[in-house]
């Protein structure tokens, strides 16, 4: 087997459902990139459609390639766990970033307050302790 004309229909039928899916969810993320207004709502859709949507990609090749070749093929397992890894952890290290230096630039209109959990100036007087709401 050397290419897709040679693949059989139930893989060609399996990669391309993964394929749609895949890009389908990536689409998703990028518009909501788009679409939302501030920072923190626009990481949100990339940072939580990131691992499904390349994960769909990445087993898609995976299928691909094991079906083409006659043998497992499994170098995306590598790819796809150091996803799992590191794209959570990079989207909060981002984002706390992000609210610390709107903390420091004391920039009340930013979502860095919106819950209450941190606070600007002199809020942080006058706001109840964590355990008294």
């Amino acid at each position: 087997m050397s290419g897709v004309e040679d693949l059989p229909g139930w893989a060609a039928l399996i990669v391309s459902l993964l394929l749609i899916l895949g890009a389908s969810i990536v689409l998703i993320g990028a518009l909501g990139l788009l679409r939302l207004h501030t920072f923190y709502q626009r990481m949100h859709g990339p940072a939580i459609t990131i691992t499904l949507g390349a994960g769909c990609l990445l087993i898609a090749s995976m299928v691909f390639f094991t079906v083409a070749q006659s043998r497992l093929v499994i170098h995306e397992l590598i790819i796809a766990g150091f996803l799992l890894m590191t794209a959570p952890v990079v989207s909060m290290l981002i984002i706390r970033a992000a609210v610390y230096r709107d903390l420091r630039a004391r920039k009340a209109e930013s979502g860095a307050t919106a819950g209450g959990v941190y606070t600007i100036g002199e809020e942080e007087a006058n706001s109840p302790a964590p355990g008294e709401r």
